[in-house]
């Protein structure tokens, strides 16, 4: 499991925002709207145009597709400092996947046209977005299991396992995922209860796997996540 280096930025490591220089950064949050989101509210819909891409500033989002079962595949999950639905304004073709908030918070909605003409503006923002789609289509098109087909300490352990990449800084004790999450918005990204999730999390941190603590997750033991975050769907 590869992290990044800590680096000094109030936006978690790995975000957009956390790559951008100061300027850049408050040119890119001036160019949208600012709006605040409540719980399960759908940013973007699969299927929709992409008339605007969202800049999330204080929630956490959901990334996913629906199944043919009804239930749904959890592709990724972006907090403070991404951005969604940029795939969609670069390519000019409807949504591929549905944002969904797990929490109270704000968000930036950049108008499409906005957006291209400040990449054009600034090619080093421009580079780092087309870098970021690039991702995002490599890791949609990977498998995905059915969220709901998995164990939910396994739902769990992918969650951090994927936070961490992305998000991790080393420390001597472990893995730091540099992003605070509460257990309400924890068990919504999985799908299932607060008491559901807090049994999830007591398992993992009684087997040695993490450590917890003010809405902060320690991985101290990557290689034990990534087998149970490899089990096998019911």
């Amino acid at each position: 499991m590869s992290v990044t280096p800590a680096a000094n930025s109030q936006w978690p490591t790995g975000t957009l925002l956390h790559h951008l220089s100061p300027s850049d950064r408050r040119e890119l949050i001036s160019l949208g709207t600012k709006k605040w989101v409540r719980p399960g509210t759908v940013l973007l819909r699969a299927g929709d145009t992409g008339t605007t891409a969202i800049l999330i500033l204080r929630t956490f989002v959901k990334v996913s597709m629906p199944t043919a079962n009804g239930h749904e595949t959890l592709l990724s999950v972006r907090v403070p400092g991404d951005i969604v639905g940029e795939i969609s304004v670069l390519n000019d073709q409807p949504r591929t996947a549905t944002a969904t908030t797990c929490g109270t918070g704000l968000v930036s909605v950049i108008p499409s046209p906005s957006l291209k003409e400040f990449m054009s503006e600034r090619p080093a923002v421009g580079a780092e977005l087309a870098g970021t789609a690039a991702d995002r289509l490599r890791w949609t098109n990977e498998p995905r299991a059915d969220v709901g087909s998995l164990p939910v300490v396994a739902r769990l352990a992918r969650l951090l396992s994927d936070l961490a990449i992305r998000h991790g800084v080393r420390t001597e004790q472990g893995i730091e995922i540099s992003v605070m999450l509460t257990q309400s918005e924890l068990a919504s990204l999985i799908g299932v209860s607060v008491v559901t999730a807090q049994r999830a999390i007591k398992r993992l941190r009684d087997q040695g796997v993490i450590e917890t603590g003010s809405q902060r997750f320690l991985v101290t033991d990557p290689h034990r996540l990534e087998l149970e975050a490899a089990a096998p769907p019911r």
